[in-house]
């Protein structure tokens, strides 16, 4: 072995060592640092300050002893009342939109922080998400709400508990915006070279769980969705039992479902008089 192949040599190793201790400082940054890059929660001062909207400020205990913060205007009378659960970095205050239309419908909600989030107690984590959905269905149990009457909605990461709670409680309706078949899915997509799988910790495995709902199931993606894949709002509805919709959001993002007009097909979709439709959207079933 000639003196210049011995240093290519070392010099290759070299790089060989200085990639792979690069590798191992990125797995091990996202392995630390996962739960508050997939929940992005933060503590806000959310006041229930939108005009207009009667909205009372509640609070729900879960059964670990977290306390949480939710947003509650009840129904008219005949309505159903949505459960919705947020998506990643959202405050309570985000959902401002959804909730002047649920208003105008007259259909009641209840907007559930998580643990961790405005002015919730706890940190979050996948357990704790499942708890604080079964916490928030089953205090609007406590208020006489009946099975029927309740709409079980998850947008984003809110997908993953709405998807859990739905395979645990009876309700009227599941409705699905922009949802992953599992964040660890997104995860790996967007870290193609981390082993996302094996590191992660809330798995939110959509794709194992939606088949085991059974009420009517209503998926709503956007094809231009660069968060999380349209095909993975296809692919989850094809693992969905029937009867179950799927609604097309021709050219929009990941956020603007409710801004793009998505709320009136939820309103077909939950046998409600209907607003106005936009033709561009295109509805599968």
């Amino acid at each position: 072995m000639t003196l210049r192949f011995r240093l290519l040599w070392v010099a290759l190793l070299g790089l060989l060592a200085t990639a792979f201790a690069a590798w191992l400082c990125a797995a091990g940054y996202l392995y630390i640092n996962q739960r508050q890059i997939l929940y992005a929660n933060k503590a806000d001062i959310d006041a229930p300050d939108i005009r207009g909207l009667p909205i009372e400020d509640v609070r729900i205990r879960t059964p670990d002893g977290e306390t949480l913060q939710a947003w509650y205007e009840a129904p008219k009378p005949g309505q159903p009342v949505i459960l919705f659960l947020h998506g990643q970095g959202a405050s309570l205050h985000n959902g401002k939109w959804r909730y002047v239309r649920m208003h105008k419908q007259g259909v009641g909600y209840l907007a559930l922080a998580y643990r961790g989030f405005s002015q919730s107690t706890g940190t979050p984590s996948e357990d704790g998400l499942e708890i604080d959905s079964l916490a928030a269905y089953d205090w609007l149990k406590a208020k006489g709400f009946k099975d029927s009457d309740i709409v079980i909605h998850g947008h984003s990461l809110g997908t993953g508990p709405a998807t859990y709670l739905a395979t645990q409680r009876p309700a009227r309706a599941l409705i699905l915006e922009a949802p992953f078949t599992a964040a660890s899915d997104v995860g790996a997509e967007r870290y193609p070279y981390i082993p996302v799988a094996f590191l992660m910790k809330d798995k939110f495995l959509n794709r194992e769980r939606i088949g085991h709902v059974h009420m009517p199931v209503l998926i709503a993606h956007g094809d231009r969705d660069s968060v999380v894949p349209f095909s993975d709002g296809e692919h989850l509805f094809a693992l969905a039992r029937s009867p179950k919709v799927f609604v097309r959001m021709r050219g929009s993002e990941h956020n603007t479902l409710t801004h793009d007009g998505v709320y009136p097909y939820y309103w077909r979709f939950l046998g409600l008089p209907e607003t106005d439709v936009d033709p561009a959207i295109h509805l599968s079933k």
